[in-house]
């Protein structure tokens, strides 16, 4: 791979690059999301940074935090895996304002800290989640021209420990530090209301030859 390595993805070049795809799957899954319930979605330019593994689950609140948790694998020319987290108040508050935009039966009010979600709120998480990934994915394909397939979403509900060790297993054998995507998400409110935040982030775990082969399509090196 023309002496590329671990090491030398991590610089500021490279995360300029990854900035503007982050750019670009925010912009196109605020579209997307805001065409499913009909309101308008705020998605600014998220905050990229390269960071240790190990630290993840601090941004989520600290190991033992409760997160919600959405897993695509990437096969193909691309393999790896792309997770979107959120806190579980985010969650709680995304499906509200997704199944209040749609005129759907509001979710029951639950206990702080309860994890229990219905078929309901699952199924829109599970699909919000998609939405943002592939939409990072898209961006990625459209940029780079390499084919790559995801996976059905899988969505977990647990400390974020517990659903970090997945990836962390996998990523473990690659490198240390992780493609790191803060996304701050806002769904337009009824009149009179404060907008709703669903703010999360992503995070990209492509092995190392993903990472070369997507690096060269876009002219780095």
């Amino acid at each position: 791979m023309g002496g590329f390595s671990a090491d030398k993805i991590f610089n500021d070049s490279h995360l300029d690059v990854m900035k503007e795809l982050g750019s670009m799957g925010t912009a196109h899954a605020a579209t997307a999301l805001a065409k499913l319930i009909n309101r308008k979605v705020t998605m600014p330019v998220p905050n990229v940074s390269w960071v240790e593994f190990s630290n993840v689950a601090d941004f989520m609140g600290g190991p033992d935090s409760t997160v919600v948790g959405i897993l695509v694998s990437v096969t193909g020319q691309i393999q790896g895996m792309m997770m979107f987290l959120m806190p579980l108040p985010a969650a709680r508050s995304l499906t509200k304002a997704f199944l209040g935009a749609m005129g759907a039966p509001l979710p029951m009010e639950r206990e702080e800290g309860s994890i229990e979600f219905d078929e309901m709120e699952h199924s829109v998480i599970e699909e919000a989640g998609n939405i943002m990934i592939s939409s990072y994915l898209s961006s990625m394909a459209g940029l780079t021209n390499i084919n790559f397939k995801p996976s059905v979403p899988f969505v977990a509900i647990d400390m974020a420990q517990a659903i970090l060790s997945v990836p962390a297993i996998e990523f473990g054998k690659m490198a240390d530090r992780v493609l790191f995507l803060e996304s701050q998400i806002q769904v337009q409110a009824e009149e009179g209301k404060e907008n709703v935040d669903c703010s999360g982030c992503f995070i990209l775990v492509p092995n190392l030859h993903s990472f070369y082969r997507i690096l060269r399509a876009l002219g780095v090196e």
